[in-house]
C-alpha cells in the first residue's frame, strides 16, 4: 500500500475522484467522431485518413482494457490509476499541440494506452468502497459515467468544434485530469491484499492479446469502408484476429499467472452476465450511431442538433440511475433486468414507426424512455454479474466485463451499418422495379415535376432530366428510410432475445445469505475448537 496506513474515506468522496476521470476518458472515445472532418481538413489529410485517429485511440484502448486487473495487482492499484490519469492528461495536451496527422495519431494511441485501464479499475474500487449491500448505488454511480459520456459525446464534441477549434476537445482535459488526479491521490487507497510484484509477467499472453484485440479493433472500424471480405487487407486482419485470439485463449488457460483469468468465465452467472451486456453495448452503440446519421440524412438536422437529439436518452438515464441503484439492493435484480429489456424492446419498436414526416417530439419519447431502460439495464447487471468475487478477484472480472462491453459495441456498430448499407440497395432496387414513365402513379408524379422545372425557365429536355433526377432522389430517400426502420427493429427483437438468459444469472441477495450463514456442521466444528481452545487455556 505504498507505506500509507489505510483509512476510513467517504465512499461517495471515492466515487467522485475516480469517476471524474472516467467519465472524461469515455468522453474521449466519442467526442472526437464529430469533429475528423475539421481535423483531417486542419491537417491537410482526407476523411479516411483522419478516421485513424479514431481508430487506432479505440485499438490501444482495448488492448490495456483486459490487462488492468493484472496490472494493479502487479504495480499496486493506486499507482497504475495514478498513472493511467497523469499519462492521459498529458497525452490530451500533446493531442492538441500536435502539428501533423501522424503526431495526433501517435499521441491518440499513446492516450488509448494510459486512459484504457480507467473504466474497469473505476468498477472494482467502487465495488470495494460500498458494502455489498449497496453495490447498486455503486454501479448506479457507475452507470452514469458510462452511459452518459457515449451520448453527449458528439453534442459536446461538435459544439466545441464549431465555436472554437478542434484542439480544445483536448485541452479540455486537462483541467478535469489534474483535479482529478490530486483527488484520488488524496482519497484512494490501495486495498491490503494487493501484493504488487507478485507471479511472472505473462509475455506471450500479453502479445497474443495485442495481437488480437488490436487486429479485431482495426477489423470492425475500417470492415465496412473496404467493403469486408472482398477486401485482402480485411481479410488480412480477420485471419491475424482469429489467430491472436485462439492463441490468446489457450495461453491464458494453460498458464498458472495469466494477464487475463478467462477461468472467472466458469462462474455462470458471470459468463451470462459477459454475455449479455456484450449484445447491450451492441444496441446502445449502434443506435447512438444511426440515430445521429437518419436526422442528418432524411431530416436534414445539422450535426449539432443532430447530436443534441440524443440528449433525452441521458436525461432518461441520469433521472433513473439513483432510484435503480436503490431498487437493485432492495429487490430481486432480475426483475429489474427483465423490465428493463422490454422496455428497450418496445422504444426500439417505437422509434421503427419513424418516417420521413417524424417530427421532435416523435424522437424525444423513445429517447427518453431508452434512457430508462438502459438505466434498468446497465445497474442490476453490473451488479449481479461480479457479486460472489473475492475482492482479489475483481479487477479481473471488471476488466472481461468492460472489455466485452466495449467489443460488443463496436461489433455492433460494424454490424448495423453495414446492414443499413446492404438493406438500403435492396430496398433501392426493389423500389426502382416499380419506376418507369408507364407506370400510373410514377409516370403522373414524373410529369408533375417536368411541368414544374419547365415552369420554373427550364427548357422540356433539361426539365425531363432533372424530374428523372429528384424521382430518384426520392427513391434513394425511401430506400434509406425503410433500412432504418428494418434496423431499429432488429435492435428491438435483440431485446427480446435477452430475455431467457436473465434465469441463467443467480441471484446475489440469496447468495450472500447462504455464505453468512454457515452449516450446521461448521458451527458444530467452531464450537468445539473453541471450547478445546478454552480447555488448553485452563490447562496453562
Amino acid at each position: 500500500m505504498d507505506g500509507e496506513e489505510h483509512r476510513w474515506v467517504n465512499p461517495w468522496v471515492v466515487t467522485f475522484s475516480v469517476m471524474l476521470a472516467t467519465f472524461m476518458e469515455i468522453l474521449d472515445t466519442t467526442v472526437v467522431n464529430v469533429s475528423i472532418p475539421h481535423i483531417a481538413g486542419n491537417l491537410a489529410a482526407t476523411i479516411e485518413e483522419g478516421t485513424w485517429v479514431v481508430t487506432w485511440y479505440l485499438v490501444s484502448n482495448a488492448i490495456i482494457l483486459p490487462m488492468s486487473g493484472w496490472l494493479a495487482n502487479y504495480i499496486g492499484r493506486k499507482r497504475l490509476l495514478l498513472t493511467c490519469v497523469a499519462g492521459f492528461t498529458l497525452m490530451s495536451l500533446f493531442c492538441g499541440l500536435a502539428t501533423s496527422l501522424p503526431a495526433l495519431i501517435f499521441f491518440r494511441v499513446l492516450q488509448g494506452l494510459t486512459g484504457g485501464g480507467l473504466q474497469p479499475l473505476a468498477q472494482a474500487i467502487l465495488l470495494e468502497t460500498f458494502p455489498e449491500k449497496k453495490h447498486g448505488q455503486a454501479m448506479a454511480a457507475f452507470g452514469i459515467g458510462i452511459l452518459l459520456a457515449p451520448i453527449l459525446g458528439p453534442t459536446i464534441g461538435g459544439w466545441i468544434t464549431d465555436n472554437y477549434s478542434w484542439r480544445w476537445i483536448f485541452y479540455l482535459n486537462l483541467p478535469v485530469g489534474v483535479f482529478s488526479l490530486l483527488m484520488m491521490n488524496r482519497f484512494v487507497f490501495d486495498p491490503p491484499y494487493i501484493k504488487r510484484g507478485k507471479g511472472r509477467v505473462d509475455l506471450w499472453g500479453i502479445g497474443f492479446l495485442a495481437l488480437g484485440l488490436g487486429t479485431l479493433q482495426v477489423f470492425l472500424d475500417t470492415g465496412e469502408r473496404h467493403d469486408w471480405f472482398s477486401s485482402g487487407y480485411i481479410r488480412l486482419f480477420a485471419m491475424l484476429c482469429v489467430t491472436g485470439l485462439v492463441a490468446l485463449v489457450i495461453r491464458e488457460l494453460k498458464t498458472p499467472h495469466p494477464v487475463v483469468d478467462l477461468r472467472a468465465l466458469k462462474n455462470r452467472s458471470f459468463a451470462t452476465g459477459v454475455f449479455l451486456i456484450s449484445l447491450l453495448g451492441f444496441v446502445l452503440y449502434a443506435s447512438l450511431v444511426l440515430l445521429p446519421i437518419y436526422l442528418q440524412t432524411l431530416l436534414g438536422y445539422p450535426a449539432y442538433n443532430a447530436g443534441l437529439a440524443l440528449s433525452p436518452r441521458g436525461v432518461g438515464s441520469l433521472a433513473m440511475m439513483p432510484l435503480v441503484g436503490y431498487l437493485t439492493s432492495k429487490t430481486k435484480p432480475r426483475k429489474l433486468l427483465v423490465f428493463g429489456l422490454v422496455l428497450g424492446s418496445l422504444t426500439m419498436f417505437d422509434l421503427s414507426r419513424l418516417n420521413l414526416d417524424a417530427g421532435y417530439w416523435d424522437i424525444l419519447w423513445p429517447q427518453v424512455f431508452q434512457g430508462v431502460a438502459l438505466s434498468f439495464l446497465f445497474v442490476p447487471l453490473m451488479a449481479i454479474s461480479v457479486a460472489g468475487f473475492p475482492k482479489e478477484e475483481l479487477g479481473n472480472a471488471t476488466s472481461i466485463f468492460n472489455l466485452m462491453r466495449n467489443i460488443g459495441g463496436s461489433i455492433g456498430i460494424a454490424i448495423m451499418t453495414t446492414f443499413l448499407a446492404r438493406r438500403t440497395q435492396m430496398h433501392q432496387s426493389r423500389l426502382v422495379e416499380n419506376i418507369s414513365a408507364s407506370h400510373l402513379r410514377s409516370g403522373q408524379m414524373l410529369q408533375g415535376l417536368q411541368r414544374w422545372f419547365h415552369a420554373n425557365g427550364v427548357d422540356n429536355y433539361v426539365a425531363s432530366r432533372r424530374a428523372w433526377a429528384a424521382l430518384y432522389g426520392t427513391v434513394q430517400r425511401h430506400a434509406y428510410m425503410l433500412s432504418f426502420v428494418e434496423a431499429f427493429w432488429v435492435m428491438g427483437i435483440l431485446f427480446l432475445i435477452m430475455l431467457p438468459f436473465v434465469l441463467l444469472l443467480r441471484n446475489p441477495q440469496q447468495k450472500t445469505k447462504a455464505q453468512a450463514m454457515p452449516p450446521p456442521s461448521a458451527r458444530l466444528t467452531k464450537v468445539t475448537q473453541e471450547s478445546e481452545e478454552e480447555e488448553l487455556l485452563l490447562i496453562h
